[in-house]
């Protein structure tokens, strides 16, 4: 397990070792989440790692007993009532996430606990993820009438079948073994090796991706799921998350839970439909729009969405779902509209329409500018 970094007041510590660099998430105590700050420091650390040439290998870690539980919940629903309070901070990640998927160096993230949502966004998308058997993942912000972001809606939506679509709209949990068998994590080592393959990695120097591999490989085990694996019911996940709507996607898992030997479906299906109606209808078709986008095209998507959504444009369950899970934690959120019926498709259209050209999340896609397009630089900065 990652210890806690010596300066405690530092919310991400960046260590420079020969030619490796080592960003260590710090703060354990709030499941390193993250924060306006935490998403500015990453930012300076990688765009500087990146241009030096001494640097070749980058690891990723979390202090304590999480990688990251992702974006600060708190921060969100403080800011509800201050117009776009949230904004510099939903830009900031969402430009980072793209620099994050196309880095030049060669990353390693060391993920001993949990990886959820944004937090995730730091660990699925390098060359190399180890995870462990205390890894847990899940992208649970349908839940609570938001949306799969952080290029979730991209990732997702690229995996095998329709599992996508599943963990999506349920948040089902996976654990580490499920991680690599899913094609989310690479490899797969026992949390006491951890610490041993961190000293190894640091010892080689060097950012050679066979290295880095064969290294990894002294330490990772071959992964064999467990019977009961989720990932063993891709034929009735494929038969009803498949279908065009989220209430003939539930209608089709009604079926299956009354089928004999599915009683696994009925707390899923529960789950299901407590969530937000407006966040599943969202977030559906955000992983299909995913399906046939580029990486770039889903991050722009997701800032419309994003800022849609914490704007109230068609509803405030977001801060609803938000207060009944963080706030009050009483568990009970009164959406709005309470039901799938009343989810106006003409509504959600609107979370979805482009914004003009200067007001975009600019996504440097030309390697010459490679780290332009910056908040600072942006029409929201003026």
């Amino acid at each position: 397990m990652a210890k806690e970094v010596v300066n405690p007041d530092e919310l991400v510590v960046g260590e420079e070792l020969d030619h490796v660099r080592i960003i260590t998430l710090n703060r354990p105590r709030h499941l390193n989440v993250i924060s306006s700050k935490v998403v500015s420091l990453l930012a300076k650390y990688l765009e500087k790692w990146e241009r030096d040439e001494q640097a070749q290998l980058i690891l990723i870690k979390g202090a304590g007993r999480a990688f990251s539980a992702g974006g600060d919940l708190k921060m969100f629903y403080e800011g509800r009532k201050s117009k776009d309070s949230c904004l510099e901070v939903v830009y900031r990640m969402y430009w980072l996430c793209y620099h994050i998927h196309t880095y030049k160096k060669t990353q390693v993230a060391l993920v001993q606990g949990i990886s959820m949502g944004g937090g995730a966004s730091l660990m699925v998308p390098m060359k190399f993820s180890v995870v462990t058997e205390k890894t847990v993942f899940a992208t649970p912000e349908a839940s609570i009438g938001f949306h799969v972001d952080c290029g979730f809606s991209y990732m997702l939506s690229h995996l095998r079948g329709h599992l996508g679509e599943y963990l999506a709209l349920t948040g089902a949990r996976l654990n580490g073994k499920e991680l690599v068998v899913a094609g989310l994590a690479t490899h797969f080592v026992p949390l006491e090796k951890l610490p041993e393959l961190e000293k190894r990695l640091i010892s080689l120097n060097v950012g050679d991706e066979n290295a880095v591999k064969a290294t990894i490989e002294e330490f990772s085990l071959h992964v064999q799921l467990d019977e009961d694996s989720i990932l063993n019911k891709k034929q009735i996940i494929d038969e009803c998350f498949s279908k065009d709507t989220v209430a003939d996607i539930i209608k089709s898992f009604e079926v299956e839970a009354s089928k004999e030997g599915n009683e696994w479906i009925g707390p899923v299906l529960k789950g299901l439909k407590r969530s937000s109606p407006t966040g599943l209808k969202i977030t559906l078709r955000s992983i299909r729009e995913g399906r046939k986008q580029t990486l770039a095209e889903s991050l722009k998507k997701e800032f419309r969405l994003t800022m849609n959504i914490l704007r109230t444009t068609i509803s405030a369950d977001v801060y609803e779902g938000i207060r009944a899970l963080t706030i009050d934690k009483d568990n009970a959120p009164k959406w709005d509209p309470p039901i799938l019926d009343q989810v106006d498709d003409e509504k959600i259209d609107l979370v979805f329409q482009p914004f003009t050209e200067d007001l975009e999340l600019k996504v440097p896609e030309q390697e010459d500018c490679r780290w332009d397009g910056k908040y600072e630089n942006s029409a929201y900065a003026k």
